[in-house]
């Protein structure tokens, strides 16, 4: 009969690392006596970082004391207390190659299902004083696994653990993890996996586009899927030249250019909510230029629409807006990225600042050619009217859907601009507005705009009681670089290293605009990119390399030919190695 052997709980603190503050829990210390269990949380528990740890499905972490053992002996110490590896059940039993994804077990007056492995994380090597811990769990195959809570209840160490339920398809904790992080991916185990109902939502979508890169025959080694920013595979290699068709205005500052193929050829239909690269070379000796920019029209093989914000100090779309005309011809990328609208029947919300609705208005042309049933909710800040794009596009694609809601918000709206036409309120759109809406707290929620927008509503639609899970979000503009619970300096614009090396391979970040040699003093791309004060977006996903197979890997990223391929399905971690060739990232 498995035990429970502890209870621990621990709240966010903050702990300083390599020049910086992160803030976690990962230190967890054992409570005596019963202790509540929520949907959530135990409680007195916490994440310092919401976007990789916690929430419905990570409500509880369990590791088992047979580990202890083995990592005692792994690491030659002798200094372990228990919640040593951040877990908020120590258990004796339930080891990761028994226990399956989906199983159900009755503690105390509680009842759990298993949802995923642990997802390993940069904190818990802080914790251990052990910069290679992320890496070994997943290597030694040990990673723990998250609890669901079915029934709320109290536990208590020295609970029994009773066995209630069985996972279907019965695949272990250790294949699913290997599933993801170890090369080799087979078709029938991934489907296996995709049948699984307890599954994790986040763990389902990295094993659907490692299937549908084994149907396409691509590569199957690395984790895709594991990067928030990863996609299904790119529709063609690095650019294509397609023609300007169109070119208009949609509001005093943002301008839409309508591109077609220059042989009259069909193009790959994106799905509603992904992005371009362009390449744009504005003079013959100026350097190149590349810039991402969401797909705004209908998806569909005919034409892309992108629509571009001029910055103020925006040389990318000053060239666009002042420059390119009719019948140019840009160098552009395939489809990409993994903001896109997910396929099922429930309410859906839109939410959008400014030309963050680029993405969003996509998902509504596709809601509507559809003649979607869907409760659909468009809700968009602009500043005024001069500043509000898609204004009469986005009325008409509202009538044709029958359950529809939209409210606009100006904050600073011109004299001219007429409330209960023109915009439903002043002010700005935050989670107030969507609690007097009485928006239905069960859709999926789609964000698109300014960080602090953007940081703002999903920390209310979390506090509202909104799960991790039906909050999807893409930043628009200049970014952090995304290590959640990081407290970092004033941000700097992406710059070259302060000591720039003139040999090895040429290193480009597409979203910041630069472009690098990646020298020797570097050890990794992360390095690089560091200290460049790239923004990275790697958060602290890790894995191990599949080079050494020790190493411990920040990010998700592959060395290929393809000169724009960020983080995306079928990459390979490495972290010993580099390129022998340019190298093009997203970031």
């Amino acid at each position: 009969m498995a035990r429970l052997l502890s209870v621990n709980v621990g709240l966010p603190r903050g702990i300083p690392w390599r020049g910086k503050t992160v803030d976690t829990a990962v230190w967890k210390t054992p409570v005596q006596g019963p202790r509540q269990v929520r949907r959530l949380n135990v409680d007195g528990d916490g994440q310092g970082d919401v976007a990789g740890h916690g929430g419905e499905q990570r409500a509880v972490l369990v590791y088992q004391w047979e580990s202890y053992r083995f990592w005692q002996s792994e690491l030659g110490r002798n200094d372990f207390t228990y919640g040593q590896f951040g877990e908020n059940f120590t258990v004796d039993g339930l080891p990761d190659q028994d226990v399956c994804i989906g199983d159900r077990y009755r503690i105390g007056s509680a009842l759990f299902e298993v949802t995923q492995p642990r997802v390993t994380c940069y904190r818990v090597g802080i914790r251990m004083n052990e910069p290679r811990m992320a890496a070994l769990l997943v290597a030694r195959g040990r990673p723990g696994f998250y609890l669901r809570v079915l029934e709320e209840g109290q536990v208590e160490a020295g609970d029994e653990i009773v066995q209630v339920g069985i996972g279907p398809e019965r695949m272990t904790v250790s294949e699913v993890n290997a599933l993801l992080y170890l090369p080799g991916h087979p078709r029938r185990q991934l489907e296996r996996a995709l049948r699984i109902p307890a599954l994790s939502t986040g763990w389902q979508g990295s094993f659907q586009a490692l299937l549908l890169q084994n149907k396409s025959g691509g590569a199957t080694t690395g984790n895709a899927g594991l990067d928030p920013a990863s996609g299904p595979p790119a529709a063609w290699a690095g650019f294509r030249p397609l023609r300007v068709m169109h070119k208009i205005r949609e509001s005093s500052s943002v301008m839409s250019l309508v591109l077609e193929t220059v042989d009259d050829s069909r193009l790959t239909a994106a799905l509603p909510g992904q992005f371009v690269v362009l390449r744009l070379q504005m003079a013959t000796d100026a350097p190149v230029l590349m810039r991402s920019y969401s797909l705004s029209s209908k998806p569909g093989e005919q034409y892309y629409r992108i629509s571009v914000k001029r910055e103020l100090h925006g040389v990318a779309s000053a060239y666009i807006d002042d420059k390119v005309e009719i019948g140019d011809v840009l160098d552009v990328s395939a489809p990409r990225g993994s903001f896109t609208l997910r396929s099922n029947d429930g309410p859906i919300v839109l939410l959008s600042a400014g030309v963050g609705a680029t993405p969003v208005i996509a998902m509504l042309h596709a809601l509507a050619a559809e003649n979607s049933a869907r409760e659909v909710w468009w809700l968009h800040g602009a500043r005024c009217g001069h500043e509000h794009p898609f204004a009469q596009e986005v009325r008409d694609l509202l009538k044709a859907l029958p359950h529809s809601h939209s409210y606009v918000s100006f904050s600073s709206p011109d004299r001219e601009d007429r409330q209960g036409v023109d915009f439903d309120a002043a002010g700005h759109l935050d989670i107030e507005v969507l609690r007097e809406l009485d928006v239905p707290r069960h859709a999926n929620f789609y964000i698109c705009g300014p960080s602090a927008f953007m940081g703002d509503l999903s920390a209310g639609l979390a506090a509202w009681g909104v799960t991790a899970d039906q909050i999807h979000m893409e930043l628009f503009g200049p970014s952090p670089a995304i290590t959640p619970g990081i407290a970092t300096s004033p941000i700097r614009p992406p710059h070259l290293p302060d000591e720039p090396s003139s040999a090895g391979p040429l290193v480009s970040f597409a979203r910041s605009g630069l472009s690098v040699h990646w020298g020797s003093s570097f050890q990794s791309l992360l390095e690089l990119a560091e200290a460049c004060d790239v923004p990275t977006r790697w958060s602290c996903r890790t894995g191990v390399c599949h080079t050494c197979e020790t190493g411990l890997v920040t990010g998700t990223v592959e060395y290929q030919p393809d000169p724009i391929d960020q983080p995306a399905a079928g990459n390979t971690l490495i972290c010993c190695s580099r390129p022998t060739g340019d190298v093009v990232l997203d970031l």
